[in-house]
């Protein structure tokens, strides 16, 4: 076994707080990661705090993970010691099933297995994510990075670039579409660079006009504040494809308005309760209301080398472990700009 250090939530109610703990020795197919940074996902927050029911304590979270490979086993092909390394949501998945013969490994229909609050194949040995400074994880779900870009911006691309990366690349978004991305948070930042960068027509619609000079920077061609009447009403019928990023309580319904004939809003951010969604809202003009979880680690890949090949990271901030807590509070308040990112250096 190996000894590790990290940072963990011993139940609900308790901050996170240093924790050591053993993670197995690599076998033939592992891979050794040294952590050198790990992206903080609004979801940390809602597992760390047993938001969404069942989480598993004491919990390690953290599932966007860069760092560089210590040790390899002897059955490894693709990596070797030295090399720059990623792991994002998934560590592993029964590999067989329909859905993971399609690379499809999200959508796993036997048991997927999250980098934290999970249990592993064996349904027994619980999961500890990036919030530490070592992870040992099978080959196959372990992803290269490119030296060509900044480590601390590329961690979020685990998470918040795969989960709106690949909605994009499925409804087969490009040039000559209308693309609208709701909320410009740790998601819709990278929603924005994505769709402009395949070259759709982005507007971004927010409830704050102070996020419009930001928007446009990140790649946005028009922006939208969704509390401005004159500009929604001009909005209506407007758009292809809506990738709707917001996790906050809001009405699809409204949203649903301003998409055209055909046209398809996404859902990626989660809600705390469900949302009502009334049939005329589709019906009136053969909508469609859709969601996305993540990505396979084929097309996790696939996104890394894309985000290699267009110069494309996260807006981040970098923080010490120590300062977690703070974060998580002003991840709360919408208060990052767009992404926390811990160094590992600081554990």
């Amino acid at each position: 076994m190996i000894a590790v250090k990290g940072y963990a939530a011993q139940n609900a109610k308790t901050p996170l707080a240093p924790f050591s703990f053993e993670r197995r020795t690599p076998g033939a197919n592992d891979v050794l990661i040294d952590i050198l940074y790990c992206g903080v996902c609004h979801s940390d927050i809602h597992q760390a705090r047993d938001e969404w029911g069942g989480s598993i304590f004491p919990m390690v979270p953290g599932h966007e993970i860069v760092g560089r490979v210590a040790q390899v086993g002897s059955g490894v092909k693709n990596f070797k010691v030295g090399d720059l390394a990623g792991v994002g949501c998934l560590v592993d998945s029964c590999r067989t099933c329909p859905s993971c013969q399609q690379n499809l490994e999200q959508f796993c229909e036997v048991h997927s297995v999250g980098t934290y609050n999970s249990l592993e194949m064996d349904r027994k040995t619980p999961t500890y994510g990036g919030y530490s400074n070592k992870i040992v994880v099978d080959e196959r779900f372990t992803l290269k990075v490119s030296d060509k870009l900044k480590l601390d911006e590329v961690a979020p691309l685990l998470c918040a670039g795969i989960t709106t990366y690949s909605p994009l690349r499925h409804w087969k978004v490009g040039k000559g579409q209308k693309v609208a991305v709701v909320g410009l948070g740790g998601l819709g930042h990278m929603g924005v660079k994505f769709a402009a960068a395949f070259g759709a027509e982005v507007t971004v619609l927010s409830t704050s006009s102070a996020k419009e000079k930001d928007a446009r920077r990140l790649g946005a061609h028009h922006f939208i504040n969704t509390n401005n009447a004159d500009e929604v009403k001009k909005a209506r019928g407007r758009f292809d494809f809506i990738l709707n990023t917001v996790s906050a309580q809001h009405d699809y319904n409204f949203l649903l308005n301003m998409a055209k004939l055909d046209g398809t809003m996404v859902l990626v951010g989660v809600p705390p309760e469900a949302v009502p969604v009334h049939a005329f809202s589709l019906i009136g003009g053969r909508k469609s209301l859709a969601g996305s979880l993540i990505g396979g680690l084929k097309e996790t890949q696939e996104m890394l080398d894309f985000c290699a090949a267009h110069n494309i990271t996260s807006d981040v901030e970098v923080i010490a472990i120590k300062d977690i807590e703070s974060a998580y509070a002003r991840m709360i308040k919408g208060d990052v700009r767009y992404r926390f990112v811990i160094d590992m250096a600081t554990l």
